[in-house]
Parts: structure tokens; sequence; C-alpha cells
């Protein structure tokens, strides 16, 4: 599932020089000629020591400690099945909930916006890759800004992975309960359906385990498992749209439906037809839900390094195409969810089936199979925040598994906190979006391409481009970020107001 790739994965991957600017075929025993920056042999340096351990031995190579640059083995086919699996993650849980806000074709008119942004903002980076002579973005940062660059770089998708980690442990929260009386067949709420309590359970008994380990050998299993569950979840959202009749009978409804949420339409006819343009306090919250879905751009440069035969238009074409398959899925999720639901889907979609079905097999091996791959993912998502962690604190000291343990148990914490506090999921995608993944999107990949590719002028149609989408991306970011904080502080009063009236 995010944002790793599952939305954020990040790995350590064996680097080969650019082909658009050097060969790749290149026999030379001591350097590439044609890449003064690469020579071969050399050893990666900005990795710690317990990067070394977080692919298996034969991944890294002979050498522990060293990464030998070498040409791509991943096919097209292979690339845009793994781009998939990088865009594809919790996002498309909330589409449904962005298009009953917005309308069906502001929607749209949104998604294919963001996509198209996406695609232009993966152009500049592989561009600046080749100019800049790094297949790393914190590097591309450093070399473009020195240390604020690099901490930009590193802090944006720190955030964007610990948005990912908050919003699979979400789906454990909203839907465990669920799973759990279906399989009891009970309707009490007792502490073992207590989507809190489960969230601490699951974190301690299976997350923190698989979290510790050195080496996350079962990465590539996760990452196909996840694809596969959304690509299931979305034939049901598309089948039980013809299951579920608008407006419901009453007797269809399960009894124990959340009050506090909008309740499934029973009566009013004019609430099933589909609404075009929509606005409403809740709006704001669309694009930065559908940033947080398409956000995968940590993972373009090691995908890129890893591409047989490389070259940039090579790897803009895997973009395109893994692209073009997630807005067809998303659009589907997000419209299917929307017509079933219309303006009472909630901001995780799958949670709004509850509404309808107090039990459904088909949905029951829905929820399980996407809580075994969000619980699978948690870690591997873990792991590059730690590393970074890591990296920005004992940087040159070996490791320990004292500062291992102790980071990972910190972070598990934090979101756990963040979790049992936060309302919503809403509150998740629309922060992570406005913020870390607009920088990841917009503003990073644009200031680095303005910064690193010097052969064209500033008057330059690319760079007047990429200015505009620097600009473009602020402006997404603060206003995004202020009304949504608006957004909060407006429900915080309300809910006082309403607390003091009773």
């Amino acid at each position: 599932m995010t944002k790793a790739p599952v939305k954020t994965k990040m790995t350590l991957l064996n680097i080969a020089p650019d082909v658009d600017s050097c060969s790749s075929n290149s026999t030379e025993n001591t350097s590439y000629p044609d890449c003064p920056f690469i020579k071969k042999g050399m050893p990666y340096t900005d990795v710690d020591a317990e990067s070394q351990n977080f692919l298996t031995d034969h991944q890294l190579g002979k050498k522990k400690f060293e990464a030998e640059y070498s040409p791509g083995s991943a096919s097209f086919g292979m690339s845009v099945f793994n781009l998939g699996n990088a865009i594809m993650g919790s996002g498309i849980l909330g589409l449904a909930y962005a298009m009953a806000n917005t309308g069906i074709a502001m929607f749209v008119i949104l998604l294919v916006a963001v996509a198209i942004f996406s695609l232009y903002s993966v152009h500049l980076l592989l561009k600046t890759a080749n100019e800049g002579g790094s297949l790393v973005y914190e590097q591309l940062g450093y070399k473009a800004f020195g240390i604020p660059g690099k901490l930009a770089a590193s802090c944006s998708i720190t955030m964007q992975n610990f948005g990912a980690m908050a919003s699979y442990l979400y789906i454990v929260k909203y839907e465990m309960p669920i799973v759990i009386k279906a399989f009891l067949d009970s309707t009490d709420n007792s502490w073992y359906t207590n989507g809190d309590y489960l969230v601490l359970i699951v974190s301690v008994a299976v997350i923190l385990p698989l979290s510790l380990l050195k080496n996350l050998g079962y990465l590539g299993y996760t990452s196909g498992f996840s694809l596969l569950c959304m690509v299931f979840f979305l034939i049901v959202v598309i089948y039980k749209k013809f299951q579920i009749p608008c407006p419901l009978p009453e007797n269809f409804i399960n009894i124990t439906v959340n009050v506090s949420q909008p309740q499934v339409n029973t009566t009013d006819e004019e609430c099933c037809k589909p609404k075009y343009f929509v606005f409403n306090s809740q709006t704001v919250y669309a694009v930065p839900i559908l940033t947080f879905a398409f956000v995968c751009h940590p993972a373009i440069l090691p995908m890129y390094a890893e591409l047989k035969d490389r070259s940039r238009r090579k790897m803009q074409s895997v973009a395109n195409v893994s692209f073009l398959g997630m807005f067809i899925m998303y659009l589907l999720a997000a419209l299917f969810g929307y017509l079933t639901f219309n303006e009472a889907v909630e901001p995780e979609l799958l949670h709004t089936y509850s509404k309808v079905y107090s039990f459904d097999m088909v949905l029951l091996i829905v929820r399980f199979a996407v809580l075994t791959a969000v619980t699978l993912t948690v870690p591997v998502v873990l792991f590059p925040i730690r590393n970074s962690v890591n990296h920005l604190l004992c940087a040159s000291k070996e490791f320990s598994w004292l500062r291992h343990i102790c980071i990972t148990v910190v972070l598990l914490v934090c979101v756990n906190i963040l979790v049992i506090f936060v309302p919503t999921i809403r509150d998740i995608f629309g922060f992570i979006g406005a913020s870390a993944a607009a920088m990841l999107i917009f503003i990073l990949p644009s200031a680095f391409y303005i910064k690193l590719v010097k052969k064209e002028s500033m008057k330059s149609i690319q760079k007047i481009g990429a200015t505009l989408f620097l600009i473009m991306g602020i402006i997404v970011m603060f206003s995004s970020m202020g009304l949504i904080v608006a957004d909060w502080i407006h429900n915080a009063g309300s809910s006082e107001e309403h607390t003091n009236g009773h």
C-alpha cells in the first residue's frame, strides 16, 4: 500500500551512470569516461551501518559496505509495476470522500491536474538527476542548497513516510474492530473491539518485532500483496455499487451505524442524485488528499537506477504508464464509492460499508486482506524514518542495538499517540498532503531543477516553467495548510460551543 512503495519504500540500490549523459554499457575497469562524477567500484558513503542490513546479502553484493555501480536489471514492465506499488497507498481510501466534497466534475479536473503536475515533477527530477550527477533525492538537495537542501528533502520524505505509517494504523483502528465483531458474531463494545486498544496491541505484538529486524527480506512480497489488495478492494467497490440501492430500504441498514456521521439515505431520492460541483468546508481537503495519493517521488530515482538499458525518456515512459494506471484506479474507486454512498461517504471509504452491512463475507475478506497488508507495510515504512533519524543524530557511529531499539520504540509511540488522539484519517491525509507531499511533488523538484541545471538560462521556457511550478507549489502548500488549520479551529470552536450548550 503509500504513498511504501509500498508508498514510501527507500532502498539501498546499485546505481549506474545515466544513459542520457553517459554509457551504462561501458567496459572500462576504472571509470566511466563520459561521467566524470562516477568511478566504477566507488563506495557509496552516504549510508550508515544500519542501512547495509536493509536488504539481503545477495542484494547488497559481495562487499558489505560498498555498492558497485552497475547497469540496472529491472525490465520496463517490472519497473511499471514497482512504480505502481510506490504510488498506490492508503490514499485511495480517501478519494471518494474528496469527490463527495468537490463534486464529480471538479474532482475529475483536480485529479487530472494533480496527475499531470506529478508527471511534470518526475520530468524535472529525472533531468535534474542527470545534470546534478546523483540518483539520491537527499543528495540532490545537498548539491543544490547544501545542508539546508538535504535537510528539506530528508524532512519531507520523513514526514511523508510518517503520515503513511499513521494512515496505515488508522486503517487498523477503523477496520479491525469490525473484523473481530464479525468473527465473534457480537455487537458488544468490549475492550477487545476498541480501535485504540487494538492499535496498541498490534503495534506491540506484531509491528514492533518486525520493525526491530535488521533485514526486511519480505519487502518485495509486501509491496506486491498491498497492490493486489487494493485492486481487489476496487473490484469490490464497483461490485457493491450495483448491490446497494439508493435510497436504501430501512430494513437493509445495519442498526449499529455510527450516529455521529451522516447517515446513508433511506427516504430522500434527491440525495441519491450525484452532484457535479460542490463547495463546503471539507472541499479544502481535496487537493491535499490527491497529492498524498500521487506522491511517489522519493522512489523515482532508485527505480531509475535499477531500470535496464535506462534513459531519461524510458523512465519517463515508465512513469507515464504507471500514473495512467493509477489514475484509472483512483477515478474508478472515487466514482463508484461516491455513487454508492453520495454525501454520506466517510473519509475512509472501506469503513463506510459498516453503515450498511453488519456482516458481509466479501467485505470481510477485503478488510482482512487490507489489514494484513498495512500491518506488514508499517515496518517497511518505519525503516527509512529510523534510518534518517539515525543518520542525522549518529551518522558516524557504529551500529548499536540499544539505539536501534530506542529509535524504533520512540517512533512507534509517537505514531500511536497521533492515531489515538487525532480524530480522523482525513486530518492525516490533509496535513501531510498539504505539507510533505506538496514539497516532494511541487517545490523541491522545481527548486533543484532551477539550481542544478546550469545549461539553461533563467529566461528559457524550461526554467520559466519550473519557476512557475515552484510558485504554484508554494501557493498550494500555504493556502491548503491555512484553510485546513482554519477548519480545525472552526471545528474546535463549534465542539466547545456544543459542549457548553449541554
